[in-house]
């Protein structure tokens, strides 16, 4: 087990799925964390479970900058750093072929799993510097890299988030910035469950089974925070590869 006693982690999308179990995992480490999501009630109970000495609970919409901006200065006021940003926080729905997308609920999607990411970024980034560095880390998708149908959405602010990660790297690693990207694979959360429900395109065809748990990638998130993953920064980390299931213990 990782040890980040003392260290904060600003997690985002945390009241379900990746997120409350990266919450947990990442103060099972000893890490202090605060918990980011627009579902004020799950994350305060989530944060109660934690414990109120070493979690905050913090209602946010990551498409808002200034809800952003506030997240980043509550969790550096509350625990008195900011060690790592985990820009987790991402929708699928509405699943729609592009020739019937309704125009502004595929916007809203660019706008949480692409502006959002930038939002965490941008916030976190001034903060970090000025103490001399820190992690962050934005959960990526394999739809980053290749088309699915009725996910243009998804796709396009996936692809979008990974560059960020790309560019972040280029411009801040120098300054202590270890920016790197997670592809988890399928995962079983809410999200999948709303993609089964679809029907459309082969993720939805997909058996139960065949998804790992929300545990995985928030392990793989407490390891890459940690210097073993120093050889990634500036990549993407991705849980289908052998090597850094190993390297995590998920094998």
């Amino acid at each position: 087990m990782a040890d980040l006693t003392g260290k904060t982690v600003l997690i985002t999308g945390a009241s379900r799925g990746i997120g409350a179990a990266a919450a947990r995992e990442f103060a099972a480490a000893g890490a202090n964390v605060a918990l980011a999501a627009r579902s004020e009630e799950a994350v305060a109970e989530l944060a109660g479970e934690i414990g109120s000495d070493r979690a905050l609970a913090i209602p946010c919409d990551v498409s808002r900058y200034w809800e952003m901006e506030a997240a980043v200065d509550a969790a550096a006021k509350t625990f008195g750093n900011l060690d790592a940003l985990i820009n987790n926080a991402g929708v699928v729905e509405p699943i729609a072929h592009i020739a019937r997308a309704d125009p502004e609920a595929w916007g809203q999607v660019i706008d949480i799993n692409l502006k959002g990411v930038f939002h965490g970024i941008r916030a976190a980034l001034p903060v970090m510097m000025q103490a001399g560095g820190g992690t962050i880390i934005t959960v990526s998708s394999g739809a980053a890299h290749h088309p699915v149908e009725a996910w243009s959405h998804y796709c396009a602010s996936k692809a979008g988030a990974a560059m960020l990660t790309r560019s972040l790297d280029l411009e801040a690693r120098g300054r202590g910035i270890r920016a790197m990207g997670l592809s988890p694979g399928t995962v079983a959360t809410q999200m999948q469950r709303e993609i089964k429900a679809s029907g459309i395109n082969p993720v939805s065809q997909l058996d139960w089974s065949a998804h790992i748990p929300a545990d995985w990638p928030a392990k793989a998130l407490v390891w890459m925070c940690t210097p073993d993953a120093d050889g990634y920064v500036g990549e993407e980390v991705s849980l289908r590869d052998e090597d850094v299931l190993r390297r995590i213990g998920l094998t």
